[in-house]
């Protein structure tokens, strides 16, 4: 495990508190992770269940990228698998997040697409669903990681997502502050489609 820089541990907190307060995060549990170079920096396990997302940054976990030892610290978050492997293929991403937000998991339960109807999230196109897997399975971060390998502009402009079926979220960012902004956006983007099957007219998709 390496010394801690403190800016983005204490950015990691930051946001995850923030999260917790729009209910895209919950205490089911979920993570944040940042990359800094070949540091990684992640949230530790029962964040949400234990700690319902009030961390300190000495609470962040940080490790080399190519540590093994991340994966077996007492610490570290089953989900932790995901994000290595993400990293690792993707090195554009500087952040993830995995979450459960309030208006994505209907999606999430019925393992359907988000389509953008919102201008704010044109630029990350559709949020299609990944092929089922056991969580925390390595075959879940190898699924996970094959949805995001085509959104890599996506996440040079900004971020891009997955939906894991039954599941929730992954978000991945070209910085911790641009992967809470386009979770918060999908999030508001799924409320607004469910939102409109309550209007005359039906949904309009915009065109991509």
């Amino acid at each position: 495990m390496e010394n801690q820089s403190p800016a983005l541990p204490a950015q990691i907190v930051a946001c995850a508190r923030l999260l917790f307060e729009r209910r895209l995060l919950d205490t089911a549990g979920g993570n944040l992770s940042a990359r800094q170079d070949e540091l990684i920096y992640i949230t530790p396990r029962y964040s949400g269940s234990q700690r319902h997302w009030q961390l300190q940054a000495e609470d962040i976990i940080s490790a080399n990228l190519y540590d093994p030892g991340l994966l077996s610290h007492p610490k570290a978050s089953r989900e932790s698998k995901a994000h290595l492997a993400i990293y690792h293929a993707l090195p554009d991403v500087k952040a993830i997040i995995h979450a459960h937000p309030f208006h994505v998991l209907p999606f999430c339960a019925a393992n359907q697409p988000i389509p953008p109807v919102l201008e704010g999230t044109r630029k990350f196109g559709v949020v299609e669903c990944i092929p089922a897997a056991p969580a925390h399975s390595a075959e879940l971060a190898e699924n996970v990681v094959a949805g995001l390998r085509s959104k890599q502009e996506n996440v040079r402009v900004q971020a891009a997502g997955v939906l894991i079926p039954y599941h929730g979220i992954i978000v991945a960012g070209k910085n911790l502050l641009a992967a809470v902004d386009a979770l918060e956006r999908i999030d508001w983007n799924a409320w607004c489609i469910l939102a409109q099957r309550l209007l005359p007219g039906g949904i309009e998709p915009l065109k991509i």
